[in-house]
């Protein structure tokens, strides 16, 4: 796709973002509660999570009609143009649910399947809504923050670095992260949990966290982040060194990306 091409669909991507986060933002104001569960008792979904992707999914298609649809929240729409949008209408919504002022908007914008694995990212959007930070890239444009360019964390050795995770909704899937981060807390700095991770990967492409790891992503949890935390300069990939997904995503300069892949082969994930 040529430069002028993905140039407006970030154009795109952020304007849609920016009036999906002061929705958002206006019906947290009212007031949250939960619609229902997921995966577990503790995976939510509130009514403005459905309502902020239906939300962009109107918006998206009504300027792009043949485009595909991927969100959190419905099911997919299949476009005939090979580009689909990759959605989290609120990454974060544990967070959201409890006024914690770390929750997103995440826009994807790839070429090609809705499979980490298989697709090309062409533009990402993140939005703090409660910070009004927007974080944004395109595919060889670099990566921004309101403007001024984003250059991810280099030369930082392991021992050094303050780590980012996150953990599943299963409680025994969070027991066997408890024991990786075993593993890898002693090495590092300190570990941070946020909450989200788009905008743990966009705090990767800031400098505000030197890397990031997470086992049990959705394409749409990472979509947009790992282009922007690419863009910035940081690496990021998933089992043996190939794509992330699912199973994995680290996100971090290349250097310590390969001390952080090291700790987990340690810990028996596959890096």
């Amino acid at each position: 796709m040529s430069e002028d091409a993905s140039a407006a669909l970030l154009d795109l991507a952020r304007r849609i973002a920016l009036q999906a986060a002061e929705f958002a933002f206006e019906a947290r104001r009212g007031g949250v509660s939960i619609a229902e569960t997921k995966s577990s008792p503790v995976d939510i979904v509130t009514a403005v999570d459905r309502d902020t992707e239906a939300l962009i999914r109107r918006l998206v298609l009504e300027a792009r009609p043949d485009d595909g649809f991927v969100g959190e929240e419905a099911d997919a729409s299949i476009g005939t143009s090979g580009v689909n949008w990759v959605v989290d209408p609120i990454d974060g919504t544990v967070n959201f649910l409890y006024g914690i002022p770390a929750w997103a908007i995440s826009i994807a914008v790839v070429e090609g399947s809705a499979d980490p694995a298989r697709w090309t990212a062409l533009a990402g959007v993140v939005v703090n809504p409660s910070t009004g930070e927007v974080f944004e890239a395109r595919a060889g444009g670099g990566a921004w923050l309101d403007g001024r360019r984003l250059q991810a964390n280099a030369d930082v050795p392991l021992s050094h670095a303050l780590l980012g995770t996150g953990f599943s909704y299963s409680a025994q899937q969070r027991r066997v992260q408890a024991e990786v981060l075993l593993e890898l807390l002693p090495l590092a700095r300190d570990i941070r949990r946020v909450g989200s991770a788009a905008l743990d990967l966009c705090a990767v492409a800031a400098g505000r966290l030197d890397a990031y790891y997470e086992r049990g992503l959705n394409p749409w949890d990472h979509a947009a982040g790992a282009l922007i935390a690419q863009e910035a300069g940081a690496r990021v990939g998933g089992p043996g060194g190939g794509a992330a997904t699912f199973e994995l995503v680290i996100a971090a300069a290349p250097g310590l990306y390969e001390e952080i892949a090291e700790a987990l082969r340690r810990a028996g994930i596959d890096a």
